[in-house]
């Protein structure tokens, strides 16, 4: 057996049902999801910053080549329009994950999903930072309502969701109605006495926690575990690490993106929320307050054609590749590649379980992440593409769009894209040879 059938019998044997657990793990699984369901929200609220952007400020691509500001001198009036559509997004969204995790595990465990998930609302609110009293107003403050208080919201959404499913279970704290009472009814009485149970429970845990931090668990939970880990993945190393971990997971035929994605929004989510919040607030894009993030990096200049900047592959092929299988396999992701769709690349050439192109599929995006990070953060010659974009952008157009249409960015969103195709080809003309070796060249 040679090394590389050792090393794949390995991956398969050792690695792959780990990772495969893992990624199936219920609560994991949970977060995963629920940050996937939000996602329609979170780029709403992106794209109509982005509208802000582009439109209505003076700076902004589209106001600039249309000559808005000289018909419209009051222009940038028009942002605060639209700026309220973050009290409805992303300012709530901690809201949202405290829903969606407990309902995404009521659904494993075959129980009422709306009823665990308004629970878990509950729960978060009652646990939540003491109101603020002026005037004898009582003041609700919203700071870990977004995504401050995302860290807590996904652990009471876990927490309400394993239990609360199995006290509903409890036939005894059951209230059965007559069959003539209308269902929903019905199904409210069902769960009344677990939910009862459930949000005393988190009425006495408030009041203990009250104790010792008078400034509510949120504060304590954000000052010990969000912001240390934020802090630990807004920086080029971690994204870096967190892109070659992702591709090597694929390499072995497991969804890297989906399978990081919890630990990706936990991370990162705050700070690409509060960079979208400084836009949105200060009508700019330059000098936001988290320039290296996930999002910013990898997804803008790093994921083109999909994990591994697998556009650059399809390119590479057809300039250089002699063979029919490479060639077809190419045309038929051509058009999903440009909307970042890589699965026929990945399971048709096939690039899982590839050793020969495992190099530049793990290799690419990291050189494209220190490009975009040497152009934004140490020469400063684009603005950080903050303003979030959805991940079916054609990637040469995430830089331009993500910038406000900053023209230096879309030069260098093509840059990328030449160095993936440049990096890629000294593999495909590899392959070509193995092909001919193996008698597979017409």
């Amino acid at each position: 057996m040679s090394k590389m059938d050792a090393y794949n019998a390995f991956m398969e044997k050792r690695i792959v049902p780990f990772a495969t657990k893992l990624n199936e793990q219920r609560h994991i699984a949970a977060v995963r999801d629920s940050f996937m369901f939000t996602f329609p929200i979170t780029m709403s609220a992106s794209l109509v910053i982005l509208i802000n952007s582009l439109l209505f400020s003076k700076d902004g691509f589209v106001a600039k080549i249309l000559f808005l500001p000289k018909f419209f001198p009051h222009l940038e009036d028009m942002q605060g329009w639209l700026n309220s559509v973050t009290n409805g997004t992303m300012d709530i969204l901690s809201i949202f994950i405290a829903y969606m995790v407990a309902a995404e595990l009521a659904r494993h465990f075959k129980a009422d999903q709306m009823l665990t998930g308004m629970t878990s609302i509950a729960v978060f609110m009652i646990l939540y930072n003491p109101p603020i009293v002026k005037d004898g107003i009582n003041y609700l403050p919203k700071t870990f309502l977004g995504a401050q208080g995302l860290f807590v919201a996904m652990f009471i959404g876990m927490l309400v969701g394993e239990f609360l499913p199995k006290l509903f279970s409890i036939k005894k704290l059951q209230i059965k109605m007559p069959e003539m009472v209308p269902p929903a009814v019905a199904r409210s009485f069902n769960g009344l006495i677990p939910i009862v149970i459930v949000i005393m429970l988190a009425a006495i845990l408030n009041h203990l926690l009250s104790l010792v931090a008078p400034n509510g668990i949120n504060q304590i939970i954000y000052d010990t575990i969000q912001t240390p880990l934020r802090n630990i993945g807004v920086n080029i190393w971690s994204v870096s690490l967190l892109a070659i971990v992702q591709n090597l997971l694929w390499l072995v035929g497991i969804h890297g993106p989906n399978t990081l994605n919890a630990l990706r929004s936990v991370i990162f989510t705050e700070a690409d929320l509060s960079n979208q919040q400084f836009i949105n607030n200060h009508g700019s894009i330059w000098d936001v307050p988290y320039p290296v993030t996930w999002g910013n990096m990898n997804d803008t200049f790093a994921n083109m054609g999909g994990s591994g900047a697998t556009l650059g592959l399809i390119i590479a092929i057809f300039w250089v590749s002699k063979r029919k299988d490479y060639r077809t396999v190419a045309k038929l992701g051509l058009v999903p590649g440009l909307f970042n769709i890589n699965e026929p690349l990945m399971f048709g050439l096939p690039i899982v379980l590839n050793p020969l192109l495992a190099v530049p599929f793990v290799l690419t995006p990291v050189v494209n992440i220190w490009v975009g990070y040497l152009v934004t953060n140490i020469l400063k010659l684009i603005p950080t593409p903050a303003l979030g974009m959805t991940w079916t952008t054609p990637g040469p157009l995430m830089p331009f769009l993500g910038t406000g249409g900053n023209w230096l960015a879309l030069i260098i969103g093509f840059l990328c894209l030449a160095i993936s195709v440049l990096i890629y080809m000294p593999f495909v003309m590899a392959a070509n040879k193995v092909a001919a070796k193996e008698g597979q060249l017409e």
